[in-house]
């Protein structure tokens, strides 16, 4: 890279810190971190723990947003030293340790724009995520078990807590069905790029034949909603059922009827959740469950009135999967809503899953 060259992805990253700035507004931001922070001092914060660690989400996701934005501004003025530096006097190795951070600023930028401009209501939100296999049997619920993988590594990457809300093992491997909670600022910002049909196409380990299989999970993803949300919901509309929970669960699991299930009846939405050891629990974790479901449904409802009016018709069949993984005749990972693919399925399957989330929400930003 010549010295020119240099010069102008410096004014680049100055530039983009000038707009980042611009729309920030820091010092609302640091005014709203001030009172967080004296909320959190009050004698009775712990009162409702649900309530504070909204709070204390809200905080944490400010801080890293202010913090970021200084961090990178001084690693910039560092940046623009190194290169006063290089001008005085050339020294090669000096040139190629500049060269790479700002190679390296400019991914923490791009990597801070998206964080900056998820501003959707519901986005700063922990994340509901769903994972149901389809028909296939044992293939896919093989395949649900790899995404249950997938997610939780990526929400470990990204320092979020994951808890198992609901789990239904498949007959001889793999998952029925699961229900996660993802807890962490902007989960159900990054995790709605995520909502839709997975197909994997891979040499199925379960047939002797070595025969190429196709199998499709759906994922759905919704945010966890605090109690301020306006969802109607009649007691006489729900049926409530208690069951002994299925999953992973030590000496407890089996012995009570502590898990539950309720049932929507004007809209046939069921919810279950079998994670607490009290019934009361996973009675009040169903409950948000289910708001959260039908207020997702009501979205999507409102969307649909939009789409005919626009007269445009969304396809939800199982030919309808946003991306493809593909283990054979070769390796692949293609998003078809943005294009975005890559050969390292391993990584992939690792959690690293930020590029297609990333070129999802820039596609839907842009529109």
């Amino acid at each position: 890279m010549e010295l020119a060259e240099i010069r102008s992805e410096l004014e680049k990253t100055a530039k983009k810190l000038a707009d980042f700035r611009g729309s920030l507004d820091l010092e609302e931001k640091e005014a709203r971190i001030a009172e967080l922070d004296h909320e959190m001092t009050h004698p009775d914060f712990w009162n409702d723990q649900q309530a504070a660690q909204s709070v204390i989400n809200e905080a944490n996701g400010l801080k890293e947003l202010v913090e970021k934005f200084y961090s990178m501004s001084e690693t910039h003025e560092n940046l623009e030293v190194t290169y006063e530096l290089l001008k005085e006097e050339y020294d090669e190795d000096l040139q190629a340790e500049l060269e790479s951070e700002i190679t390296e600023l400019t991914k923490e930028m791009n990597e801070y724009e998206l964080q900056a401009l998820l501003s959707e209501p519901y986005d700063k939100n922990n994340a509901i995520l769903e994972l149901h296999p389809g028909a296939g049997g044992t293939e896919s619920q093989d395949w649900g078990s790899m995404l249950l993988r997938m997610y939780t590594r990526w929400a470990e990457k990204q320092g979020f807590k994951v808890e198992t809300l609901d789990y239904l093992p498949g007959d001889e491997a793999g998952i029925k069905s699961v229900t996660l909670l993802i807890k962490g600022h902007n989960a159900y910002g990054y995790l709605k790029a995520e909502k839709g049909v997975h197909r994997l196409v891979r040499i199925s380990p379960f047939d002797a034949s070595g025969r190429r299989h196709t199998s499709f999970v759906s994922c759905d993803v919704m945010p966890e909603l605090n109690d301020d949300i306006d969802i109607e919901i009649r007691s006489e509309d729900l049926k409530i059922d208690t069951y002994r929970a299925s999953g992973a669960g030590g000496q407890h699991i089996n012995t009570t009827d502590s898990a539950v299930r309720i049932t929507h009846l004007p809209t046939g939405v069921v919810v279950t959740c079998q994670n607490e050891r009290s019934q009361i629990k996973n009675r009040e974790k169903a409950m948000s469950m289910l708001k959260a479901k039908l207020y997702q449904r009501q979205i999507e409802e409102q969307q649909a009135q939009l789409d005919e009016i626009r007269g445009e018709k969304s396809d939800i069949s199982w030919g309808s999967q946003i991306r493809s993984y593909v283990f054979h005749p070769y390796s692949m990972v293609k998003d078809h809503r943005t294009g975005a693919e890559t050969g390292n399925v391993q990584a992939v399957m690792d959690g690293d899953i930020n590029s297609f989330i990333d070129a999802y929400l820039r596609s839907k930003l842009a529109d």
